[in-house]
């Protein structure tokens, strides 16, 4: 059973840069409407109704689950891990996509297909 984040927990996190910010919303351009939105001092990011990737210290993560996160794990990728205040590590289902996809908005759509469908799949079970 997955345990809630208390919002003390992230107070810690860096803010994400307003470069990176720009950057992101440039790269994901093709997936509209887009919503940026800060939150505990990362950034959630919406395509329509559905939340697939969070900004973490100026780091793209996207949003995984059982039929997607072998593409992540098959290149060696490793999930977002944090620090809580009471000393543990704490992990979510978010990884980053390839180096080579955050170079290219066409090299990052299949990943973004992938996570939107992960987003989707996740709607309909809550």
């Amino acid at each position: 059973m997955a345990t809630a984040v208390a919002v003390s927990d992230w107070a810690f996190l860096m803010i994400v840069s307003a470069e990176c910010l720009d950057y992101i919303r440039e790269l994901l351009g093709g997936y509209e409407p887009l919503r940026v939105r800060r939150m505990f001092g990362a950034s959630g990011i919406d395509a329509g109704d559905l939340f697939f990737a969070i900004l973490v210290d100026d780091t793209l993560d996207l949003k995984a689950d059982g039929a997607n996160r072998p593409d992540f794990e098959r290149l060696g990728l490793e999930s977002f891990r944090y620090s809580r205040r009471d000393g543990r590590t704490a992990t979510m289902g978010y990884y980053p996509p390839s180096a080579a996809a955050l170079d290219d908005a066409e090299a990052l759509g299949p990943w973004v297909d992938g996570v939107l469908a992960a987003a989707r799949r996740a709607a309909r079970v809550v």
